[in-house]
């Protein structure tokens, strides 16, 4: 195998790439507190799935993460704001989980939820071993009568 020649080397670790480093936005505003009640604000922090963001993602320092973090989960509990967010989804999402999971159903099967729930295919009127049986309201009629 081949050795590198010498006069190709890697740049050093501590040089950054690209970009400016993010500045938090409560110090830039000099804000005392983070408020629980500004909504707007602090869905800028949170994921489109209602995850609270990650410091290097939303940029803010470590004392006002916390603080934001805190008036997040504070205005979820007064429902503010939502613990989650649905996403609709194909059902083709991750670990084989959703409705695309088991196969497909052939046309004529159903399944158990979805069976009616008078399965033994007796109705309110049938007809039981030669005897009629009778409506609910048809029966209180004639308990009251015969009172």
């Amino acid at each position: 195998m081949a050795r590198p020649s010498p006069s190709t080397k890697r740049a050093p670790r501590d040089v950054r790439r690209g970009g400016k480093p993010k500045v938090c936005v409560f110090c830039t505003d000099k804000t005392t507190w983070v408020d629980y009640k500004d909504v707007n604000v602090l869905r800028r922090f949170m994921s489109d799935r209602g995850k609270i963001k990650a410091r290097s993602a939303s940029g803010c320092c470590a004392q006002h993460q916390r603080d934001m973090a805190l008036a997040i989960k504070t205005a979820r509990e007064l429902a503010l704001l939502p613990y989650v967010q649905r996403t609709v989804s194909d059902g083709r999402g991750r670990g084989g989980r959703g409705p695309g999971r088991g196969g497909r159903r052939d046309e004529g099967e159903t399944s158990r939820a979805a069976a009616p729930a008078e399965a033994d295919g007796l109705g309110s009127t049938d007809v039981i071993e030669g005897a009629e049986v009778p409506d609910d309201a048809a029966v209180d009629t004639a308990v009251t009568e015969e009172v």
